[in-house]
């Protein structure tokens, strides 16, 4: 069996190799790629095959999917030309015959109204419309958006957003990976839709709680008009497109839109998700 990984030269995707090894699948029969291949370096030492693949160039994508029987499409980063990308190995996957993709969504696909959400739902449609056999998993925020930020977060004595009372199930790039790797090696997986998230969601007054803990001092969180805090975001160099849509998901947030009420992230893991003072703590201590 061949389980191709697109995008395996981000983060997500080098957890899900090292997954795919922890659950003893044969590194030859793992193809990473990426525009990066150097950075993958360190599992083709360990006979993980590597190939250079470019999402907007069709030929190469191609190339990296030939012979697949599974492929995990890890969502592009950018933000904007997604759709024609996903298309792209969709098709090629299409052409090859593959068993099974397994695509990296956004919780609650189906019902949110967040603006980050449109190329999810759009590459889903692609899915459905390909006839290949497909999985989705609908991941929901990573714990990680919040734990990088923690040394600007500390500076500042507070948090900032437009989430409100919103529940929030996050879990770790490692949690989602884990998961994933999980759905690539077993079977009858076609036509499922995992969503995932954090067994314990949290607001982020709960989570500025649990940083005050974790840090031992006091981190509060500022609730602003999602104007004033897209405005502030850009104050801070993201680009103004950026911010508007970061404050839009807070708005998703205060919804409900990232909050997931499955128990199919723990079910895929066999085990409790990372909580999020768990991870916390592990940042801080970090620092």
């Amino acid at each position: 069996m061949s389980i191709v990984i697109t995008g395996a030269t981000g983060q997500l995707g080098r957890h899900v190799i090292a997954a795919l090894l922890q659950r003893g699948v044969p590194a030859h029969q793992i193809v990473a790629v990426g525009r990066s291949t150097e950075k993958l370096a360190d599992f083709a030492s360990r006979g993980v095959q590597v190939k250079a693949m470019d999402y907007d160039d069709a030929a190469t994508v191609a190339e990296a999917l030939r012979g697949a029987d599974r492929v995990l499409l890890i969502s592009s980063s950018a933000v904007g030309q997604r759709v024609e990308q996903h298309r792209t190995v969709i098709e090629a996957a299409s052409a090859e015959g593959v068993d099974l993709i397994a695509y990296t969504s956004i919780a609650n696909a189906d019902t949110t109204g967040m603006k980050l959400a449109a190329e999810h739902q759009a590459t889903e449609a692609l899915l459905e419309e390909s006839g290949v056999p497909f999985a989705l998993l609908r991941n929901g925020w990573y714990l990680e958006n919040y734990t990088e930020q923690l040394p600007a977060t500390l500076a500042q004595g507070a948090l900032a957003g437009s989430a409100g009372d919103g529940k929030i199930s996050a879990a770790t790039r490692a949690d989602y990976a884990e998961a994933a790797a999980a759905v690539l090696v077993a079977d009858g997986q076609a036509g499922k839709v995992y969503e995932l998230g954090g067994d314990e969601a949290f607001t982020m007054t709960e989570l500025a709680g649990g940083i005050s803990a974790a840090a031992n001092r006091p981190i509060s969180y500022q609730d602003l008009p999602a104007a004033e805090y897209a405005a502030m975001l850009a104050g801070f160099g993201v680009p103004q497109d950026f911010a508007d849509i970061l404050a839009d998901s807070d708005l998703g947030i205060a919804r409900g839109d990232l909050h997931v009420t499955t128990a199919h992230l723990s079910g895929l893991l066999g085990r409790p998700t990372t909580p999020m003072t768990d991870a916390i703590r592990a940042a801080v201590s970090a620092l």
